[in-house]
């Protein structure tokens, strides 16, 4: 089971009653956050979830209405108590704007694994009470898409691993000790002597995961629709809601409603919700229709909205 919230749903600057756009994703106990604007520690307060378990923090790009709040977030984390690390994910120039930022906050009580997009794709796993890169049996793998904004921008994309079930007549037919049986449900491999066993000897066929994808700050283009493709939730940016206002949208490489919308339809997705609103547009409701009559299973976000997916036990 996966909780997900939106902190906040703005883009630009914070308005009342709208902090600015980033997602909090929880499983398992542990936490991944998609940037961090001005605000977003208030709706973490208010939604209870806590600041101590925020593992991963990717950062699409270094405008400020999404990265400002990010001094403060630390701070707050090492007040908690953390001492584990903290992995941070974005574009390049990172280290540099995080030297920037820690100017303010010098001193933390955990270290920060500052990656600039090397990898592309980050493979996670649970250890020992939180998220940790690990290239073998991922539980989490977040991978991530150059975007087309005013500066360099990625998008993420979240697989949520479902591991096969164990098969134990599977297991009983390639003569696998009981004794072992637990150790490689939980993907270790076991050598004894000679002899090596392997989890594909007791775990069943794969089973799908869920996929969460997040696109701001960028012009619609081909390849966002394979990559967010069949996602349980597409978070996408909604700059605009009139389709009037396309000459805004091409200039400020932003998206419209329909814009958004006409990806979701073309990639499949389950449940598209609608965020990053420009502060001039009091009221996105009122343009909901030009995202829903392209769209069917369209929702305008709010701040602190959420969405619990469950895993389906039929597949």
């Amino acid at each position: 089971m996966i909780d997900v919230a939106l902190l906040g749903c703005g883009g630009s600057m914070p308005i009342p009653n709208r902090f600015l756009t980033s997602l909090l994703i929880s499983y398992r106990g542990r936490k991944i956050l998609i940037d961090c604007g001005e605000g977003n520690q208030v709706s973490m307060k208010m939604l209870g979830w806590g600041f101590k378990t925020i593992d991963v923090i990717c950062i699409t790009h270094f405008h400020a209405d999404h990265i400002v709040g990010l001094p403060g977030l630390l701070s707050t984390i090492g007040n908690s108590g953390r001492t584990e690390p903290i992995i941070i994910i974005g574009p390049k120039g990172l280290n540099s704007v995080m030297n920037g930022l820690k100017v303010i906050v010098p001193f933390l009580p955990y270290e920060l694994l500052i990656m600039e997009n090397e990898l592309n794709t980050y493979k996670l796993n649970i250890d020992k009470s939180r998220l940790s890169l690990n290239e073998s049996n991922p539980e989490v793998i977040i991978t991530t898409l150059n975007l087309q904004h005013s500066s360099d921008c990625l998008g993420y994309s979240l697989y949520l691993n479902r591991k096969p079930i164990f098969d134990p007549i599977k297991a009983s037919n390639n003569q696998v000790p009981k004794i072992y049986w637990n150790r490689l449900q939980k993907g270790e491999t076991i050598q004894i002597e000679n002899k090596i066993y392997e989890p594909q000897m007791v775990l069943g066929t794969e089973r799908r995961g869920i996929k969460i994808s997040y696109i701001t700050d960028t012009r619609p283009f081909t390849e966002i629709i394979e990559f967010v493709k069949n996602s349980d939730l597409f978070i996408c940016e909604g700059m605009y809601g009139d389709n009037n206002d396309l000459n805004k949208a091409i200039n400020n490489k932003h998206m419209l409603f329909s814009e958004a919308a006409d990806l979701a339809s073309k990639s499949e997705v389950i449940e598209l919700i609608l965020t990053h609103f420009s502060p001039v547009m009091g009221d996105p409701e009122i343009y909901y229709e030009n995202a829903k009559g392209i769209f069917n299973y369209t929702t305008i976000g709010f701040d602190r909205l959420t969405r619990t997916l469950k895993f389906n036990n039929d597949k």
